[in-house]
């Protein structure tokens, strides 16, 4: 589908809600998500978190979609410490992302599919407890993280502790 007078194809904007969840141990929980619609695709890791729906705000999607993702019902939010918009191809269209990332601190647990929809059983491939020097170490070997500055913004997190005001991670 491409946009009026153009050959360039219509973007959809959506807003998404997502969770940091980190450990006692400073350790992320991410997920390995693939676009359905290119299953042979590379993988990227990515923090639990989804679209709004209608009347939704940023947080309560957070919430619920981690609720969904993971399983975890009991999550408090932290501030708001990311914002990012990034622009990707999803099962054949061009989404236009703006996100917002609440930070939150838990335990360490194992998240359980039990409570992901159909689509997300579709997208998400497991899931991993990463620690600060395994997602540098990753990344130096290519594996691929939402946002792309993930070790960078994540040691800033955990060194500085949560900004006054969220910060533009990028793409």
């Amino acid at each position: 589908m491409a946009g009026p007078g153009t050959d360039e194809p219509d973007v959809i904007d959506r807003n998404a809600g997502r969770v940091i969840l980190i450990d006692p141990d400073d350790r992320v929980l991410l997920l390995a998500c693939c676009d359905p619609g290119r299953p042979d695709a590379e993988r990227w890791w990515i923090t639990p978190g989804g679209g709004c729906e209608a009347g939704e705000t940023y947080r309560h999607a957070a919430k619920r979609e981690a609720e969904e993702e993971l399983g975890f019902n009991d999550l408090k939010l932290g501030p708001c410490v990311w914002t990012r918009t990034a622009t990707f191809p999803w099962l054949g269209r061009l989404i236009r992302q703006h996100e917002r990332f609440f930070v939150c601190r838990t335990h360490r647990r194992e998240p359980t599919a039990d409570t992901r929809t159909a689509d997300e059983l579709m997208y998400l491939h497991g899931h991993r407890w990463w620690s600060p020097a395994q997602i540098t170490a990753a990344i130096d070997d290519g594996t691929r993280f939402a946002p792309r500055r993930f070790d960078a913004c994540l040691k800033q997190l955990l060194d500085d502790g949560p900004p006054t005001r969220p910060i533009d991670v990028g793409v």
